[in-house]
């Protein structure tokens, strides 16, 4: 949707522009980034946020963060199921969503669209 930027010597309605738009972002470092929001929960001060961002290419590990943070395990094992990012000391890199034998990574753009035959109770 097109909208119209106002400056100081106003805006100029028969001139329509889209804000944010003008030009192209830059391209990716590398195919996949892992990014960690990390938030500091203090009594009476104010919340201190960081983000910890890594890209990596494809098959490159990441080192753990279960160490530091325990909770970190299931988000780890998330992004291995289902991107394939795989994490260096983690201390259960298996499936969490996905089948055992699931062949591949479905989150990834690449993943082959297609229908899995449906299987009902009653068929071999």
């Amino acid at each position: 949707m097109s909208g119209y930027i106002g400056t100081v010597s106003g805006r100029d309605l028969n001139k329509p522009s889209t804000q944010g738009f003008q030009r192209l972002p830059r391209p990716k470092p590398r195919r996949f980034s892992v990014s960690y929001h990390l938030l500091t929960l203090r009594p009476g001060a104010a919340a201190a946020r960081v983000r910890l961002q890594v890209w990596v290419e494809d098959g490159e590990a990441v080192p753990s963060v279960v160490g530091i943070w325990p909770t970190a395990d299931w988000h780890e094992r998330e992004a291995w199921d289902l991107f394939g990012i795989p994490f260096d000391g983690h201390p259960n890199p298996t499936r969490i969503l996905m089948d055992d034998d699931w062949e591949g990574h479905p989150l990834r753009k690449d993943y082959p669209i297609g229908g899995e035959p449906v299987r009902f109770s009653g068929e071999e």
